[in-house]
């Protein structure tokens, strides 16, 4: 109650006044500052942001993209390469399997070439020991018509008979 004896009272406090004026005017002064800001200020800067919101948005969409392409990329790879290693194990086994089949085929070529050079020696080594039976054969008869010649030249008894055969024994066997 003290307070409202105090306002109605204007000479009390001269410091301490309400002017009307004084308050219209800081209202359109504030309402001026408030319409300057928001026509030079706020729209202005929430449009910056507004594009700014937009830029992020297409740079998240975008990065967002460019992960799923790498993704997709390295799915691909990963498939490319697993592929890449099945070939390399195909081609490596058909190496493989065609180097086994050629060592067999050169294991068999040289066992042919072994039992060639084998059948070869065998004849060999019969068509020798006939051509050394032959001329055995040959020394032998050649020898019995030499003895029947000198017996044929000599008539001879039983004593030189045998004394015949033995030389003649000796001398092939010395031969």
């Amino acid at each position: 109650m003290d307070n409202v004896v105090l306002l109605s009272n204007p000479g009390f406090l001269p410091l301490f006044s309400i002017d009307y004026s004084t308050i219209i005017f800081t209202l359109i002064n504030t309402g001026v500052i408030v319409l300057a800001y928001r026509f030079f200020l706020h729209k202005p800067v929430m449009n910056m942001l507004e594009k700014r919101k937009e830029a992020v948005k297409a740079e998240l969409d975008a990065a967002s993209e460019a992960k799923e392409n790498a993704l997709a990329t390295e799915k691909e790879f990963n498939a490319l390469l697993a592929d890449s290693k099945s070939q390399a194990d195909k081609i490596v086994s058909a190496a493989i399997q065609k180097a086994h089949s050629r060592e067999e085929e050169i294991i068999r070529e040289a066992e042919n070439a072994v039992l060639q050079i084998r059948q070869k020696a065998e004849e060999d080594v019969e068509r020798e020991r006939k051509r050394t039976v032959n001329e055995i054969k040959n020394q032998i008869a050649e020898l019995v018509v030499m003895a029947a010649g000198k017996v044929a030249e000599k008539e001879i008894n039983e004593a030189d008979n045998a004394a015949l055969i033995e030389n003649f024994l000796v001398n092939t066997t010395a031969e």
